[in-house]
């Protein structure tokens, strides 16, 4: 039986980063579980790639359809937005998974799932550079949304409290100070979880 590793944390903590240095490592041996959304696409971003792009309407038939695993509505200063994750991609009898998620969804496929087959994988920064990385990835946008930007900062605070942590029984926190380095601890930890020696 596959598992499936969850990278999680708050906005701007270069997890990103880290699961595409995942992905990439042929040693690994990992399939993407893209998420849904029915947000904006984003300057620079792919259909397919960060994630795939759906209409009300196209959620709504996925729903009917019982393909949605998990489901979250954040309400933004631009409306409504939905990020989900669907169950067909995956098949575990065949492959292991790697994902990005939020907390809440981490807890939601962990129910589906089993904690033996869903891995948490959290990183964390200090909050000053996170802002500061958060700021400068906005200001490429054509259309900077900082109202926007500010909220998920805030939120995340909340939605990722030591509290909130503690109670989805996760306590191996990646620190990531130097990507590099943290990519290979995070890569070593999956292998051990693999068994791949």
């Amino acid at each position: 039986m596959g598992k499936i590793f969850c990278v999680m944390g708050k906005s701007a903590s270069g997890k990103d980063t880290i699961y595409k240095r995942l992905l990439a490592d042929p040693s690994l041996d990992l399939c993407r579980i893209i998420p849904g959304t029915t947000r904006p696409i984003r300057q620079g971003e792919t259909p397919g790639v960060e994630y795939f792009f759906y209409t009300e309407n196209q959620l709504t038939q996925l729903e009917a359809e019982g393909h949605i695993l998990e489901l979250r509505a954040y309400e933004t200063v631009h409306g409504v937005w939905k990020y989900f994750t669907t169950d067909e991609q995956i098949d575990l009898g065949v492959h292991d998974y790697l994902m990005i998620g939020t907390l809440e969804a981490y807890g939601k496929i962990r129910d589906c799932f089993g904690p033996e087959i869903l891995v948490p994988i959290y990183v964390e920064v200090e909050d000053g550079l996170r802002l500061t990385r958060a700021l400068e990835r906005e200001r490429s946008q054509s259309e900077p949304k900082y109202a926007e930007m500010c909220r998920r900062f805030l939120a995340d605070q909340a939605d990722f409290s030591p509290e909130k942590l503690a109670a989805a029984g996760i306590t191996l926190i990646f620190q990531n100070t130097e990507l590099s380095a943290t990519v290979r601890q995070i890569t070593e930890y999956i292998r051990t979880q693999l068994e791949i020696f």
